[in-house]
């Protein structure tokens, strides 16, 4: 099947090829096939479903590179939770042991629509509530379900009763998704803080990885004793583009120095690190940056976060351009502040990079998987278009996404999701909730 989308302002996010006011895209099967200025002489145009896009904005997906999607039936359960301490006690210790496999299922594919809804079309789902096999099973089950290109990483839970399979499990979860839209991933924490020496990342984990060919992502990446961690790391060889750090905040210098020496990748949750307050509060950008790392992004949790990337977008700008002037206040100096360019690349191109997923996704560039938005810019919000960047970035939101496609399948057309019954999908989550709150008053 192939399809034209054309007439639309379309931004790559490819560096090579830039923004085309009034162009076309070209998709046949799984795969861009050519961007340009006109392509209805092309020969795969030939037979193609026609999409007119004038007045509409035609992007790449973007790309979450952290999400803890289990937890998605309480959202916005504790919105005012006040510390990293707090959602551990909560999340984790109190009702993460209560959950069944059927609600990772439940819980996993209601992320992996909200994320196509909003206009994300890969999602690394952080799923470290795998108690038995059956719930890693689960997880996978609903990213597949959902079309969603899903990564799945795997770790251990922090708390309760769990079968241990981990990490000797992963080998399994590779073996049977090597390929297609989901793939695995080894998930782990930075150190033996909260979880025990079990899930912290060294030597042992990272031969799992190796051993495996599949890429490694660690969350809680925070202060001293990360910062120790990394140059740990970094000595032993386990550093590398392969291995994310999620978070990043309140590290050394020298830890951000071995992270850009060794072209290891970084995930920025925004909300999360100035909402929850993870260390220092403030997402590292500036910092990543200065180390020669170009970070992608991640919602982290819904129980206490907003759900969509655009909002992830916004808040980073915000801040770092808040945090620049504020440095050089009184000064004289010149700010260096980041653009809506930089936030949007951060979310799609870097993001796809961190995923390990650069050479599939992350950008409209011909050969890459069809993962793309079509955004209405006509809409009260949106209208007039005079910049394509700045509207994705500070004023469009999920409400204006029209078209979703993922490897070449439409996914949400018309702004609603394709072959789902939201009326059956909000019986099962309210649920499964209340099965999950009873279970852990229990």
């Amino acid at each position: 099947m192939s399809m034209l989308f054309t007439g639309g302002h379309v931004v790559t996010m490819d560096p090579a090829l830039g923004d085309l006011p009034r162009g076309d895209v070209l998709v046949s099967g799984e795969h861009i096939v050519a961007v340009g200025p006109d392509l209805s002489n092309h020969p795969s145009a030939l037979g193609a479903d026609v999409v007119d896009t004038t007045g509409r904005i035609v992007g790449p997906g973007f790309v979450d590179t952290h999400r803890h999607a289990w937890q998605t039936q309480l959202r916005r359960s504790t919105p005012d939770v006040t510390d990293l301490g707090a959602y551990v006690m909560n999340t984790l210790a109190r009702i993460a042991p209560a959950y069944r496999a059927e609600d990772i299922y439940v819980g996993t594919r209601l992320a992996a629509l909200s994320a196509l809804d909003a206009g994300i079309t890969t999602m690394l789902d952080f799923s470290h509530n795998s108690r038995t096999a059956a719930h890693s099973d689960a997880a996978i089950r609903a990213l597949v379900d959902t079309g969603v290109r899903g990564i799945h990483a795997s770790m251990a839970p922090h708390f309760g009763d769990w079968d241990e399979q981990w990490p000797q499990d992963v080998e399994r979860l590779h073996a049977a998704h090597s390929s297609g839209l989901v793939t695995v991933r080894l998930a782990t924490l930075a150190t033996d803080e909260v979880a025990g020496p079990l899930p912290a990342y060294g030597p042992r984990l990272a031969a799992v990885a190796r051993d495996l060919g599949i890429g490694v992502s660690v969350d809680a990446v925070f202060g001293t004793s990360s910062s120790a961690a990394i140059l740990g790391w970094e000595r032993d060889g386990l550093l590398g583009p392969e291995v994310t750090l999620i978070h990043a905040t309140g590290l050394t210098s020298q830890a951000w120095r071995a992270i850009g020496d060794t072209g290891t990748t970084v995930s920025l949750a925004p909300t999360s690190e100035a909402q929850i307050g993870l260390e220092t509060a403030v997402p590292a950008v500036d910092e990543a940056l200065a180390a020669g790392v170009r970070p992608g992004l991640s919602i982290d949790v819904e129980v206490a976060l907003a759900s969509d990337m655009f909002t992830q977008m916004r808040a980073l700008h915000a801040i770092q351009r808040m945090r620049a002037v504020n440095a050089g206040y009184g000064t004289g100096a010149v700010p260096h502040r980041i653009t809506t360019r930089d936030v949007l690349d951060f979310a799609t191109l870097q993001g796809a990079r961190t995923n390990g997923l650069g050479s599939v996704t992350g950008s409209l560039t011909p050969g890459k998987q069809a993962d793309l938005i079509v955004v209405n810019a006509t809409d009260v919000n949106n209208m007039p278009l005079n910049d394509a960047v700045g509207t994705l970035v500070l004023g469009a939101d999920p409400r204006n996404i029209e078209t979703v496609v993922v490897a070449g399948q439409v996914r949400k057309s018309g702004g609603v999701l394709v072959g789902v019954d939201v009326a059956r999908l909000h019986e099962q989550v309210v649920a499964s909730r209340d099965a999950i709150l009873a279970a852990a008053a229990r």
